[in-house]
């Protein structure tokens, strides 16, 4: 009997420890939720360090280097098919983008972007205007960029060459914490006059936006097409009258805008700067209230605490954590439905790069023997409506899949406006 007492302590004893242990366990995950911080130094308002903002949120912090470690995604099947994060010449990839952008610097250099942290790194670096490069091409290359905009006004930032305010001012941060963040709250915030310009241009106030807008329009800030403005370069935001490629062009038509002279065709260009937001606002995702960090940070737990995951990156690289949050499929399903739409898109965009070539070709051939300004011009504006909607493709940087059926339909008509250049140009009347 006193065995059988003894066992029936030791179990009441090893229940008890059990029990406060888990009870201790609750106790702690419950404060770790209520506090999902804890404040070890106060960030000054515009700190451009995230080494600072780290002391606070070293998970995030941590999380948010490793955007510089770009050779970790090339495990990711997707990744070496048509982009990604490594540094790579275009031009070496696809020869002909030498033609296509004759005349412009987008013909001597034109690289692949690389993760955040080496925004600045790389723009400083790139051989595309050098030295004459505006203060506007820093707009979205450092976190130095909110505290100069206060202290300069937008309008001197934008007009001071970059290389003097790099050297100035002290600009030593790539694009980090406090390019989204206000410090004393940490609330997303937008620290780009140029957004807040386009958004009230159509008539949307982004003070009122939601917490999951705000999900979308930090990202918005940059990942968009844009262009300087007058010899101040100025930078500007093509939405006033809405942010579907005609409509952009509608507006680039109406102020008869034009980046370069193309070399070859003489017809008059412009060049599209990677345009996520506007192709990503006319897909389902968009409809369907999914933000850009729902998919690009999605949100992880840390102990108790739901945090967002500053690791930047393609969705395919955390499946379970992007697409499975919604979709039920299986991870193999999720990862090929995207792939088989970034495959068709580029598939599309390859017959769409020679239809170019095939038109330029042409045009090229019936001035040699003749045609006139006044014959060609058909021909030439036929050309840089082609390009316009190839190059809104091919400068976006999801391959298409952040709206799928219109990769597909501005392609589609890329390549008829190509094709239809390419007959014009033939049709054109000799002297």
């Amino acid at each position: 009997m006193r065995g059988r007492y003894l066992l029936i302590a030791a179990l009441g004893l090893v229940a008890g420890l059990a029990i406060g242990a888990l009870l201790v366990t609750i106790v702690v995950r419950q404060q770790e939720a209520r506090q999902t911080y804890f404040r070890v130094v106060e960030i000054p308002e515009d700190e451009p360090d995230p080494a600072v903002w780290g002391r606070n949120f070293p998970n995030q912090h941590e999380a948010y280097i490793r955007t510089m470690r770009t050779s970790e995604l090339v495990r990711y099947s997707a990744f070496g098919r048509y982009g990604g994060s490594e540094a790579f010449s275009k031009l070496q990839q696809h020869p002909d983008y030498v033609k296509i952008f004759a005349g412009y610097p987008f013909s001597v250099e034109y690289n692949e972007e690389r993760g955040h942290m080496w925004a600045l790194r790389d723009v400083l670096a790139t051989r595309r205007l050098g030295d004459a490069k505006p203060g506007t091409c820093m707009t979205c290359k450092s976190s130095d960029v909110p505290r100069l905009m206060k202290a300069l006004g937008a309008a001197t930032f934008y007009a001071t060459p970059l290389r003097e305010l790099v050297d100035r001012h002290g600009v030593r941060h790539p694009v980090t914490c406090a390019d989204c963040h206000d410090a004393r709250t940490m609330a997303l915030r937008i620290t780009r006059p140029a957004f807040v310009e386009a958004m009230a241009a159509r008539g949307i106030d982004v003070a009122r936006a939601t917490r999951q807008e705000m999900r979308t329009y930090v990202c918005a800030q940059c990942h968009v097409e844009y262009y300087f403005r007058g010899p101040e370069r100025y930078l500007v935001f093509p939405w006033a009258k809405g942010l579907r490629i005609e409509e952009i062009e509608a507006y680039y038509d109406d102020r008869n805008f034009s980046d370069w002279t193309h070399a070859i065709t003489r017809a008059p260009m412009v060049k599209m700067q990677h345009p996520e937001f506007e192709l990503w606002s006319t897909g389902l995702h968009a409809r369907s209230g999914v933000a850009c960090a729902d998919c690009h940070m999605p949100y992880q737990r840390v102990g108790a605490v739901k945090i967002t995951d500053h690791w930047i990156r393609t969705p395919l690289a955390n499946i379970q954590n992007t697409c499975a949050t919604c979709h039920r499929q299986s991870e193999a399903e999720l990862r090929s439905r995207v792939l088989e739409a970034q495959g068709r898109t580029y598939q599309l965009l390859t017959q769409g790069e020679r239809a170019l070539i095939d038109a330029m070709s042409a045009i090229e051939r019936a001035a040699a023997e003749g045609a006139g300004d006044d014959a060609l011009a058909e021909a030439r504006r036929l050309h840089r409506r082609a390009q316009l909607r190839w190059d809104f493709i091919s400068a976006e940087n999801s391959m298409g899949f952040h709206s799928p059926q219109e990769a597909v339909r501005i392609l589609g008509d890329a390549i008829d406006y190509a094709r239809r250049a390419e007959l014009a140009a033939v049709r054109a009347p000799r002297r």
